[in-house]
């Protein structure tokens, strides 16, 4: 339920769509309706959320959800695989100092 009130709020639309793998689509549904509840009572904004249930993520991905608004033009992806890949991102400047070590001509700190 955290999960789903943090990436509505990353959103902050009135109508999201949900797309998960076929195999999730129960356990979604199950912490659907009390998570959106709540969410509601937090923020005071009432939400639209309804799960795709033609549009599937890939059934070979870890698990995870990704949500969507607007015809599909904002998209907050929650799958295990991009919660990774950001990781990845964030830690690169850091791996690159321990194998290179700190390089003074270095400006931008990516």
């Amino acid at each position: 339920k955290q999960w789903y009130q943090r990436r509505v709020r990353e959103l902050l639309e009135p109508n999201v769509i949900i797309r998960c793998r076929q195999n999730d689509i129960q356990l979604v549904k199950e912490v659907l309706d009390k998570a959106t509840k709540q969410y509601t009572e937090l923020s005071k904004l009432n939400v639209n959320i309804k799960v795709d249930e033609k549009n599937f993520l890939a059934s070979d991905i870890a698990g995870g959800v990704q949500l969507s608004a607007r015809d599909g033009k904002l998209l907050v992806s929650n799958t295990l695989e991009a919660r990774l890949d950001q990781i990845v991102k964030q830690k690169i400047p850091e791996i690159r100092t321990m194998l290179y070590g700190n390089n003074p001509n270095r400006r931008f700190f990516d």
